[in-house]
């Protein structure tokens, strides 16, 4: 599970820069800046959660895997692809109906951040 959300989480973070930069050379001049803002809003939680995945990698390595560490990953990777994709999609194709996708990937973030929080607290030390 470690060297799997490791190896997950640099993998995400390399796609959020490449993502980034594609957006910042080759979008600019072609959409509307409000649709540069919603898919700069996707690179940057893309990148967070992406450097999440790699905390929960790290953690996982220092207490050991856990069924709520392997959600959590699991959940953050779901949000990056809900949430970021569909922010991607919507500010590149215009079909603003992929904005109800959008808040199930922030449910999907939400729930990873609490289940590595619930882990945290159910340590005994």
């Amino acid at each position: 599970m470690q060297r799997r959300f490791m190896a997950w989480g640099a993998l995400l973070a390399m796609l959020s820069v490449m993502i980034g930069a594609f957006g910042a050379h080759m979008l600019k001049s072609v959409i509307s800046e409000d649709h540069l803002q919603v898919y700069e809003t996707g690179v940057h939680y893309h990148m967070v959660h992406a450097l999440g995945l790699i905390l929960i990698a790290l953690v996982a390595g220092q207490w050991g895997e856990s069924a709520r560490l392997r959600w959590a990953g699991r959940l953050l990777i779901a949000g990056i692809v809900l949430f970021s994709g569909s922010l991607y999609v919507l500010s590149i194709t215009g079909i603003s109906i992929l904005g109800a996708i959008t808040p199930l990937g922030g449910v999907c973030f939400i729930a990873g951040w609490i289940c590595l929080a619930w882990e945290a607290f159910s340590r005994k030390s």
